[in-house]
């Protein structure tokens, strides 16, 4: 069993904080600022053993330098697909890093398409995806495809509904916002709008969600559903063949229109 703290970093960022409740050993993923992180292991009383890295992007490496001067004998992962300095331990598709001090395993999916060698840490009923799936959204495409986050937003779909998904922003407000122009009329969707306004006027966060949520709410991962295939082709104009096509108007149709 383990315990997954966020702690707010930058604007919008979460940095999620891992802990074996036996041990006083604690991970770090995708910190982009050390400061946070040195202030939650000193609070709880915890050694940083370990830093996980989803992608290159700086907004979740940035405290690698100053984490590892801090300690130093902390191992650091991520994508071998990427070049990230201060990573020790290069992961690519299936690995199963064992992580001292933390009694679970994560296996390594890669999901391209935000950036070209993204990857996830799935395991213990979590996954740690970085910027390729928001609650209620997904990332932009930048060094990948959009085939490519297509395919991996549809992998991430696959994995068991029960799985809590732990994304690295604050995004979800504005990300339903964009959900109701698509789907105006899905009642799950309303249902998650009240509450997650709910959530963020009282100052508590909207993630972790559950993918079996997201499933019912988030076009990103509905790009089967006649509802949302409708409203792609209404709003580009020409018919789509393919959930590859539809997920590339749509993410193009929110970048143009509502980003």
């Amino acid at each position: 069993m383990i315990e997954i703290t966020g702690v707010d970093a930058f604007d919008d960022n979460y940095i999620w904080m891992v802990k074996n409740p036996a041990s006083s050993r604690a991970i770090a993923v995708d910190p982009g600022d050390e400061a946070p992180v040195l202030a939650w292991l000193r609070q709880h009383d915890c050694n940083l053993s370990a830093i996980l890295i989803t992608h290159h992007h700086y907004d979740h490496v940035g405290g690698i330098a100053e984490l590892r001067e801090a300690y130093p004998e902390v191992e650091v992962y991520g994508p071998a697909n990427e070049s990230i300095r201060g990573v020790t331990h290069p992961l690519k598709e299936g690995d199963r890093p064992q992580i001292a001090g933390l009694d679970a395993g994560f296996q390594v999916l890669e999901v391209p398409g935000h950036t070209l060698g993204h990857i996830a840490y799935f395991g213990e009923g979590a996954l740690f995806c970085g910027d390729t799936l928001f609650a209620a959204g997904c990332g932009r495409v930048f060094s990948g495809t959009f085939e490519q986050l297509s395919d991996s937003l549809q992998r991430i779909a696959a994995l068991p509904g029960d799985t809590r998904l732990y994304c690295a922003h604050e995004y979800t407000l504005a990300n339903l916002g964009f959900a109701e122009w698509v789907e105006p009329e899905n009642p799950d969707l309303a249902r998650r709008i009240r509450r997650e306004r709910e959530k963020r006027e009282s100052g508590v966060p909207t993630v972790p969600s559950l993918l079996t949520e997201e499933l019912l709410t988030n076009p990103f991962l509905r790009t089967g559903e006649q509802s949302v295939v409708e409203a792609v082709e209404k709003a580009t104009g020409h018919l789509l063949s393919t959930p590859r096509e539809v997920f590339t108007a749509l993410r193009k149709w929110k970048d143009s229109e509502y980003d």
